[in-house]
């Protein structure tokens, strides 16, 4: 896949590039949906969506450095995990986010269903690259498995708002 990006390399210059621009994004989730705990966070990268509502969190990624990073920043409940197989029972989490993750994701579809698997009340928000190759693929999916969603457009997102 092109212009993939190696969160190894970058996995140390990660938060200050990227902090403000996921704190923009949370705080539009806030006004949207309603953070009750526990709250999982799908491609977590660092921790930063993670562990800025101050509520039982805990985030999964599959790169190692990102998690490590993000333990290293004092971060609590990063796990290194695949979306496509979260590690968790059924019904663990009330509130559930993704920030800017998706598209980077093996089978988007088969992340999808793990999170409806792993979601209590479909309390979801997931955000996705506007510039993503992938957006119109995803928009397809989220369709086909929720019929309250709402978009809301962001500087480089789209955040779906399911509830």
């Amino acid at each position: 896949m092109k212009n993939r990006i190696n969160y190894s390399l970058i996995a140390e210059s990660y938060d200050k590039l990227h902090k403000e621009e996921q704190i923009k994004k949370l705080k539009l989730i806030e006004k949207n949906i309603k953070i009750i705990e526990p709250l999982l966070d799908v491609g977590c990268g660092t921790g930063i969506s993670t562990n800025y509502f101050k509520v039982k969190s805990f985030g999964i990624d599959n790169n190692k450095e990102m998690i490590e990073i993000g333990k290293k920043n004092g971060y609590k409940n990063l796990i290194f995990s695949d979306a496509e197989d979260l590690p968790f029972k059924n019904k663990s989490f009330n509130t559930i986010i993704s920030v800017t993750s998706f598209h980077n994701f093996n089978n988007m579809e088969k992340a999808l269903k793990e999170i409806i698997r792993v979601s209590r009340n479909k309390n979801i928000a997931i955000s996705f690259l506007k510039k993503s190759s992938k957006l119109n693929e995803f928009k397809l999916l989220i369709r086909k498995y929720f019929e309250r969603l709402r978009e809301i457009e962001e500087d480089k997102d789209i955040i779906f708002v399911i509830r």
